[in-house]
């Protein structure tokens, strides 16, 4: 009697587990991508700047005030779609904006800026990608906001919109929209 019943609790058990994946999986929203660095502190780096490539900046620079590290490259259609976002929230000062020009060739990040604009305080240069890697880049578009004391606070994969800006940044830095 068991080996008969058995086979057919093993398919109940496991179309069970079936379900509550697919349950699960669907109240999620399929846009975020979780990061192990949220709450924990930004990676270390050492790169150079963009305008001037025999100065680096480092983790330890950037401690003091919080910032949107924002993973963008001239390669990348959709960072043009983001640019006007970043400018405005550049213009408006609440934080400051660090550009992260990733996997780019110098002279493209350049006459890119020169076409759309320059929004960023300042911009590192990870042209082969290893800095991309510790902080967890799957691609561009990528923002990341990083508090003072230099704690990644939230990760946000794709163009940033107004919307995420005024609903998951600026709360989480104390100012209200």
């Amino acid at each position: 009697m068991l080996q008969r019943v058995l086979p057919l609790l093993l398919f109940i058990a496991l179309a069970g587990l079936l379900y509550a994946g697919v349950r699960l999986s669907a109240t999620r929203d399929p846009n975020v991508l979780p990061s192990p660095l949220i709450d924990r502190p930004a990676p270390e780096f050492n790169l150079p700047t963009l305008h001037a490539p025999e100065q680096s900046i480092s983790r330890a620079d950037l401690l003091g005030k919080p910032y949107l590290l924002n993973v963008w490259a001239s390669w990348c259609a959709a960072c043009r779609l983001e640019h006007p976002v970043i400018e405005r929230i550049s213009a408006e000062g609440k934080i400051q904006v660090i550009g992260f020009n990733y996997k780019d060739e110098t002279a493209d990040a350049t006459r890119w800026l020169q076409q759309f604009g320059d929004p960023y305080a300042k911009i590192l240069v990870d042209r082969d990608g290893r800095s991309g890697i510790e902080w967890g880049v799957y691609g561009a578009p990528e923002t990341f906001l990083v508090d003072a004391t230099g704690v990644v606070r939230f990760k946000h994969v794709g163009p940033l919109s107004p919307d995420v800006y005024r609903e998951q940044i600026l709360p989480r830095i104390g100012v209200t929209p």
